[in-house]
């Protein structure tokens, strides 16, 4: 029981409810709901869930106000930084760091399991060449359940913990047999020599009859892209695999699940947009000053993407980190000059916007998909993949917060209520007398 609480008061009854406050380790303080309903038999009313904490969680924090982001506790900045992204996996799942020797095991745990089942390769051949890797990926991910028998046990903690391993391990091949199918390009296979990201450039780009070396700073650009993406709390593809897994359907099923949610254009697809707005104010000629005005221009529907965010009231992080690795990678992309001219047009649109009242009075500061599209052109990923690489890496904060989640027992299947504004009772008249 809390030792603070809120009181109430329902003006049109008289009625008062006493109503606890609770208070997390960092973060605003919470008022519980929960015995409202039952007590009062009023609802909460909360589109997009604005002011609703869905879940108690121990893995990641944010606070928009002033621009921070921490996975258990470590900033996104040092990690991105100074750790390796299988140090990030294993910290989000397991909650601390690993030593040298831990490191290694997980990371042979996750080797162990890059391999898919030769019969998923199949499914591939079912789509159409043109399929967008997105529908391919929903579809291998949800599918894996048909091939994964013995991780179905999902109240077993050890048995959802290597679920989680197989997941990570597996997505990177999903992912990259998605961009092999569409291209025509045989299949490569993992190769257990290489990390993780290395690994993936290497099944992405390699052919059977070339030899093919992964280029050291392609991959650490990766790593970046792959830390800072891992996990960003209760998003809208994390809540989904939450709500998904709350029924508690199997855990391939429930990724599959935020996959689909991560594909929209208002998530995981910002960053393509972003590229795209880019690309229409390099060749439209015309001034850059055009492009601000029309954004604020309250009749045009043209937008500036990759400024603002739902909950950053700040400059994101996450963005600071990509600025930064954009200017490393863009003198080393094959494509160079077509790109820095994006990455010119990109930072004089954010100076413009950082000088002008009237993105300052808004707090529209870049957020993480301003700079992750050019890094992933620049690196020879094509805009319909951007949002598989988005996928790939945040699959293990999805697995974190559907093991935590299984593991808690205050988790209910998830049933929202709604304000019903239909037609009241009407008595139903024969189809001859209507």
């Amino acid at each position: 029981m809390s030792k603070y609480t809120a009181t109430l008061i329902d003006n049109e009854t008289g009625e008062k409810i006493e109503l606890d406050i609770l208070h997390p380790t960092q973060g605003p303080r919470a008022i519980d709901v929960t015995r409202l309903y039952r007590q009062t038999g009023i609802l909460t009313y909360d589109p997009g869930f604005m002011s609703t904490a869905s879940c108690w969680s121990d893995i990641t924090y944010l606070d928009g106000e002033e621009g921070l982001l921490e996975y258990r506790g470590y900033p996104i900045q040092e990690l991105a930084e100074q750790g390796s992204y299988m140090e990030t996996c294993y910290l989000l799942l397991n909650g601390e760091l690993p030593n040298a020797e831990q490191l290694e095991e997980f990371s042979g745990q996750i080797v162990h399991h890059t391999m898919l089942h030769e019969q998923i390769k199949r499914f591939y051949s079912g789509f159409r060449r043109d399929a967008h890797p997105m529908a391919t990926m929903v579809g291998v991910v949800g599918a894996l359940s048909a091939f994964y028998h013995e991780y179905m046990d999902i109240h077993d903690e050890k048995n959802r913990y290597e679920t989680a391993i197989l997941l990570i391990a597996k997505m990177p091949t999903i992912a990259a047999w998605s961009y092999r199918y569409a291209n025509g390009v045989p299949f490569m296979y993992p190769d257990n020599k290489l990390g993780y990201a290395e690994n993936f450039l290497h099944m992405m780009f390699a052919l059977p009859s070339e030899e093919y070396t992964v280029d050291p700073l392609m991959a650490r650009a990766l790593e970046v892209i792959l830390i800072t993406h891992a996990d960003h709390e209760q998003n809208a593809s994390t809540s989904t695999v939450r709500l998904a897994g709350s029924s508690e359907v199997n855990p391939f099923a429930a990724i599959s699940a935020g996959i689909a949610s991560l594909w929209g254009p208002a998530h995981g697809g910002a960053n393509e947009a972003v590229v795209r707005m880019l690309m229409e104010i390099r060749d439209s000629g015309k001034p850059l000053e055009y492009f601000v005005d029309k954004a604020k221009d309250k009749s045009n529907k043209f937008r500036l993407m990759g400024f603002g965010h739902r909950v950053y009231k700040n400059y994101d992080p996450r963005a600071k980190i990509l600025r930064e690795l954009c200017h490393k990678i863009i003198d080393k992309s094959p494509l160079a000059s077509e790109h820095k001219v994006l990455l010119d047009i990109a930072m004089e649109l954010e100076g413009v916007a950082l000088e002008d009242e009237y993105f300052i009075s808004r707090k529209l500061y870049p957020n993480v998909d301003f700079y992750s599209g050019i890094i992933l052109l620049s690196m020879g990923i094509p805009m319909n993949m951007f949002t598989v690489m988005f996928a790939m890496a945040r699959t293990v904060g999805w697995v974190a917060h559907w093991h935590e989640m299984m593991g808690d027992d205050k988790t209910r299947i998830a049933r929202p209520r709604q304000l019903y504004t239909g037609k009241t009772h009407r008595d139903y008249v024969l189809v001859d007398m209507r």
